[in-house]
């Protein structure tokens, strides 16, 4: 204790206006509660769409049910690592966590780009079609980003830039395998190169803007 009065009288004024902090919750749980509102949008998609279209295009095209598979592994892997790095003292390799999920995802997509040629009947997507996807991708992926920022700026991540750059991964991922649900075309390269263009896009714009927002003023 101080033995200078103004100094206890300060430390008292200080104790004073404290208040309470609520503890976050650890980074599984709240990768969890966001994953949840991803399922909870897939299960209005489903229920509009159906399951037989996609499992129709899964049985003609295993390539694309990998594909899917990765992409919802690079969500949850992405999203986990983002809320993972916003704790201090975590170690930067949670960064990688979702690297073999997005190879995954990124090989068995690469597939789609020899379909004219190993089924020249298949039905793909054409320019405008292959728009549609891009705008649905960066359409979706930007509420599930902009939860994901307002939930981490709870935290208080140590490489803003990095973190965001998760968050754009986790939403894009996350927007492409919602995509698969009502997606009506084969894969192919315009189209698939549209998907990446799109998910660039994302991450490029969370990188930007979220890095920002993430920020400690």
């Amino acid at each position: 204790m101080s033995s200078d009065p103004r100094h206890q009288a300060l430390i008292d004024t200080l104790g004073a206006e404290l208040t309470p902090v609520r503890r976050l919750a650890p980074p599984w749980l709240r990768t969890l509660g966001w994953l949840l509102v991803v399922a909870a949008i897939a299960a209005l998609l489903l229920v509009h769409y159906g399951t037989a279209p996609m499992l129709h295009r899964w049985g003609g095209a295993p390539d694309l049910a990998w594909a899917t598979a990765g992409a919802v592994l690079t969500t949850a892997c992405a999203a986990w690592a983002a809320f993972a790095l916003s704790v201090p003292g975590r170690s930067r390799a949670w960064a990688w966590l979702p690297l073999p999920a997005a190879l995954l995802w990124f090989g068995a997509s690469g597939l789609g780009c020899l379909r004219t040629w190993l089924a020249p009947g298949t039905s793909i997507a054409g320019v405008h079609q292959s728009a549609d996807c891009l705008v649905f991708i960066v359409s979706f992926s930007i509420p599930l980003s902009a939860l994901m920022i307002l939930l981490l700026r709870r935290a208080c991540p140590l490489r803003p830039v990095r973190t965001a750059i998760l968050v754009g991964l986790a939403s894009a991922a996350a927007s492409a395998s919602l995509l698969e649900i009502c997606h009506a075309y084969d894969a192919a390269a315009t189209d698939l190169l549209t998907h990446a263009l799109a998910v660039l896009i994302v991450i490029a714009a969370n990188a930007a803007m979220g890095g920002r927002l993430l920020s400690r003023r």
